[in-house]
């Protein structure tokens, strides 16, 4: 059979014969930590269908039961943590190694389901499932996405939308670009002016705006019940106007400078050799990983081009110190790897091109080193803010730009650095920067279809990427796109179908 419209591709599928069909008496049997998935199952279906689900604690289903939808936690016999769905006429039984893979595989079940069932709205069905066998485990561990929220910011109920998007996929990490020369967007209880002042700018002059502590960990809760895990980020020493113009006395010289709206990078600095800078810096970090239950923080480091190599590498040394205290691996961009002296472990994230330029070659391997593994995020394939095609409005050129779908598609985490293969990353993760970007339609045009690219770069083993049959799954998916009410550029590679006139 040719492969089912499962975006990202699984490794291994085969077709039977009939289908199950979901009915209003259909039960999800589930018990444990596999309930929580169950009743996401159970609520994601029904505003489509209309169905209230019943979730039954699972066990021995008496005789003459309703067809039923088992979800179980328990050994797969899969080379690697996954999941296993196989659907009869009768039942689907769908089970992982643990409850995030039962959770990417509902994802799977869902998308097997009619397009119908991603609208918000009452459809009128049949919901049919076609009959078969999926065994599925993911390529890398960590599968992401960034948003950056400083050049421009996005409310709560957008980052819950994005997050919503990300879980269909299963991508399974957002990092938050939180700070940068244009804005500030999370309060410090110890740093107030960073939010009061610092957070009322943006790119072109905007109002701004930034995470109260509740809206930050409304987002994180919103996330942990995806198994998304946040990565915050707090960029230094670089890309820091905005607290440089909130706080005079982390400048050199006590002046603090006006606030910033452009887009123009590697102008600012942290006074790298005051006392209160590493005040400031412990205080952020620790408040920020109170905030954050998850195991990483990223400390940016890039494009701090107004700090000497001298300064640059003092500064890593003793903000790193400060930040692993507080129990989180680090993460930083790859030019941090030009420090001999992170702690051990540190991950680095690789925005290079696909054939690396400026020595981030051997950023890399210092990261590998220090016992660190590698996010693989190159700029010229997987920046999800390029420009689709020359003289588009939105996006950018920078990164060898325009970046097509097929360039979004055709790389390998592996390739790049040569030495550095699968067991040295950590994962993928598609970037996407808000300077042209400032509210949630355009964000969505700029991220689809790439992202799905990225997300089976992510997933699908290398020798399932198969680019006939991703642009043939992704036009089978338009309805399912249309139904989400997703916006998407209908890029020319795709035989998109024809948009009825009630679309």
């Amino acid at each position: 059979m040719t492969t089912p419209p499962v975006m990202p591709a699984p490794v291994h599928t085969r077709a039977t014969t009939g289908h199950f069909s979901l009915t209003a008496s259909t039960i999800i049997r589930a018990e444990g930590t596999a309930l929580n998935v169950a009743h996401y199952l159970a609520d994601s279906l029904r505003p489509a269908t209309g169905f209230a689900l019943t979730v039954n604690e699972a066990g021995t289903p008496p005789v003459g039961a309703p067809p039923a939808i088992s979800l179980t936690i328990g050994d797969t016999a899969l080379p690697r943590p996954g999941y296993r769905l196989t659907i009869t006429a009768a039942h689907i039984d769908l089970r992982a190694d643990d409850a995030a893979h039962l959770f990417t595989g509902v994802q799977s079940l869902r998308q097997l389901l009619p397009p119908a069932i991603e609208a918000c709205t009452l459809q009128p069905g049949p919901w049919l499932i076609p009959a078969m066998e999926i065994r599925d485990y993911p390529r890398f561990s960590y599968r992401g996405a960034m948003l950056d929220v400083a050049r421009h910011f996005f409310s709560v109920a957008d980052i819950k939308r994005y997050l919503d998007r990300m879980a269909l996929l299963k991508l399974n990490v957002l990092h938050l670009h939180l700070t940068d020369d244009q804005g500030w967007r999370l309060h410090i209880d110890s740093w107030p002016n960073l939010t009061a002042f610092g957070a009322t700018t943006a790119v072109g002059g905007g109002a701004g705006g930034f995470y109260s502590k509740a809206d930050y960990s409304e987002i994180v809760d919103y996330a942990a019940n995806r198994y998304i895990t946040i990565v915050p980020e707090i960029d230094v020493p670089g890309h820091t106007n905005a607290a440089l113009a909130a706080y005079p006395e982390l400048n050199t010289d006590g002046t603090a400078p006006a606030p910033y709206t452009g887009i123009e990078v590697g102008f600012s600095s942290l006074g790298i050799n005051s006392p209160v800078t590493y005040q400031f810096l412990d205080d952020v970090f620790r408040e920020v990983s109170e905030l954050t239950p998850g195991p990483y923080l990223h400390l940016g480091g890039d494009e701090s081009l107004a700090t000497s190599e001298t300064d640059y590498l003092e500064f890593i040394r003793r903000a790193a110190q400060l930040a692993a205290q507080y129990g989180k691996t680090l993460i930083g961009w790859h030019e941090m790897g030009r420090s001999h002296d992170l702690p051990e472990g540190t991950h680095g994230q690789y925005w290079s091109y696909v054939t690396p330029r400026e020595d981030a070659d051997k950023r890399v391997a210092s990261f590998i080193d220090q016992g660190g593994r590698m996010i693989m995020s190159p700029a010229d394939a997987i920046y999800l803010d390029m420009k689709y095609t020359t003289g588009d409005t939105l996006g950018l050129e920078w990164a060898d730009g325009p970046t097509t779908l097929h360039d979004a598609y055709h790389w390998d985490p592996a390739t790049i650095v040569p030495g550095i293969g699968d067991e040295h990353i950590l994962g993928v993760e598609a970037p996407l920067w808000t300077e042209t970007i400032d509210n949630l339609p355009d964000l969505e045009y700029m991220a689809f279809p790439r992202i799905i690219a990225a997300a089976e770069i992510a997933w699908s083993p290398r020798e399932a990427h198969d680019w006939a049959g991703f642009i043939q799954r992704l036009a089978d998916w338009a309805p399912r796109l249309d139904a989400a009410e997703i916006t998407y550029n209908r890029v020319p590679e795709v035989s998109w179908p024809e948009v009825s006139e009630e679309s």
